[in-house]
């Protein structure tokens, strides 16, 4: 017998007539007809929130992401007192404020270990940035550090998915895919939200629930881009058929869900319709924003020499200048490797020289390009590294476990400070002691930055309204300009 009252039964019943207006809406969209484009011309796929709560200063975001945990004392957080007391053990006092993980909690010493690179302060900013990344020194001014970054987890798995969508278990939206739900596509040709892997991934679990849609409808997850012949699967039509008969099943499979969808009011129905028919126009764009051969030289020679061969990190940065110029609103680049438990004296400097030159590029070209004023450029990684030695720090084998404590992010263009640093860590970078910054401010500041209050936009799932910061997060308002 069912328990649902009178009122719930009446709200049932107004969602489903709801649901079928906006199917029919919906459909006929897709058919060509495109009523609502009529209404609103400036926007090709609105969103529900159109242009957002309030005015955006970006209208698009890349995330570099190096999954892993970049080490944030051997790049960005410079400590002399790492270089004085290398060889001595992290001060118990200091040390047991964290929680680490335990790979290094069975150890019986915990040695510091200097930064790997040499540390100069660059531009008029006079930021600290490692000899490891001569290239990101060099847009030193057009970068904003937060080097106060902080959260609960110091495993891979929770911390990305925390990272992502607010929550450390699959289930949840990302958040490109609630900045796709909340303010929908300036393109009807590719995806809003895009992702793309490159480097070594090492160990490091990554699966779809990273860039998946959660609760959302199933056509705002992330579409992964491959480094193939063929960047999206199931996208090309297979063998004998072309694309007028795929125009032809398209429209009968159209005719068919709409009916279906009139009885039923199955939101996934068109959801399912809208990825049938992006996948068909993603026939033609998606070919035409890989291939790079009509880029001049010196763009290529500015990327460096790997971005001519696909599935590069270099090649997915141009890539993403690429998906920018064309209207996506999110795209996430993931740099694999950076779990550096074991010799990182020789690991950690080839994972930089693969993602120096590109990073700097890309937020080189979009300035050129003037679009960074309106891009989120943002660069990090699950959390950090430890400051002491993983291991026997006399071996060649020597690594730094996860820290979650602190680690830092940069951030380029989006009406973030250029030239500025945020938040402070102690003496050995192992604690905050300046302006912390959460993984839910960060969110809360990404979607801020877009147009949209992180309070307001929520989704109502199995009886809870829900958000990408839940019910945390504070916009950190000293790194807009």
């Amino acid at each position: 017998m069912s328990n649902e009252t009178p009122i719930d039964l009446a709200k049932r019943a107004f969602m489903l007539r709801a649901g079928v207006g906006l199917g029919a809406l919906s459909l006929s969209q897709l058919a060509g007809q495109s009523a609502l484009s009529q209404q609103t011309a400036a926007r090709a796929n609105p969103g529900i929130l159109g242009d957002g709560h309030f005015p955006a200063r970006a209208k698009r975001v890349i995330c570099l992401h190096m999954l892993g945990a970049i080490s944030h004392v051997d790049t960005f957080d410079y400590k002399p007192t790492l270089q004085r007391m290398h060889g001595e053990d992290l001060p118990d006092s200091v040390r047991n404020t964290q929680r680490i993980s335990t790979m290094s909690n069975g150890q019986s010493a915990f040695p510091i270990v200097g930064p790997l690179g040499e540390f100069q302060q660059h531009g008029d900013s006079g930021a600290w940035v490692s000899s490891l990344l001569p290239y990101t020194s060099q847009i030193a001014d057009d970068l904003c550090f937060v080097k106060s970054m902080h959260t609960e987890h110091v495993n891979h798995d929770p911390a990305s998915k925390f990272l992502h969508s607010g929550f450390q278990l699959a289930g949840r939206p990302s958040a490109g895919a609630w900045v796709n739900y909340a303010l929908g596509s300036d393109n009807e040709d590719l995806p809003s939200y895009v992702v793309m892997n490159a480097g070594n991934a090492g160990g490091v679990p990554q699966d779809s629930a990273i860039w998946g849609a959660g609760f959302l409808p199933s056509h705002h997850q992330g579409v992964q881009f491959r480094a193939a012949d063929d960047p999206v699967l199931y996208v090309n039509n297979p063998a004998g058929i072309d694309r007028s008969d795929r125009r032809a099943m398209l429209d009968a499979l159209m005719r068919l869900s709409g009916l279906q969808h009139e009885s039923s009011g199955d939101p996934e129905i068109l959801s399912r319709l809208s990825q049938y028919e992006m996948a068909y126009r993603m026939q033609e764009s998606v070919p035409e924003v890989a291939d790079i051969s009509d880029e001049p030289e010196y763009i290529l020679d500015m990327y460096g020499p790997d971005v001519r061969r696909p599935g590069t990190f270099a090649r997915n940065c141009l890539i993403a200048r690429r998906l920018a110029e064309k209207g996506v609103k999110f795209t996430t680049l993931f740099g694999l490797g950076w779990d550096h438990h074991l010799a990182i004296r020789s690991a950690l400097p080839t994972r930089c020289a693969e993602i120096d030159q590109p990073s700097a590029a890309l937020v080189t070209d979009l300035k050129q390009r003037g679009l960074l004023d309106d891009t989120l450029v943002m660069f990090g990684s699950e959390f950090g590294r430890t400051p002491f030695a993983q291991g026997d720090i006399d071996s060649p084998l020597m690594g730094r476990d996860h820290h979650g404590g602190c680690f830092t992010w940069w951030f380029a263009g989006g009406g973030t400070k250029a030239g500025y640093t945020h938040g402070e860590t102690d003496e050995w970078s192992y604690n905050i002691v300046r302006d912390p910054v959460h993984i839910h401010d960060l969110n809360a500041t990404l979607m801020h930055i877009l147009g949209i209050d992180h309070e307001r936009l929520t989704f109502r799932f199995q009886g809870r309204d829900y958000r990408l910061t839940d019910v945390h997060g504070k916009v950190v308002h000293e790194i807009l300009s």
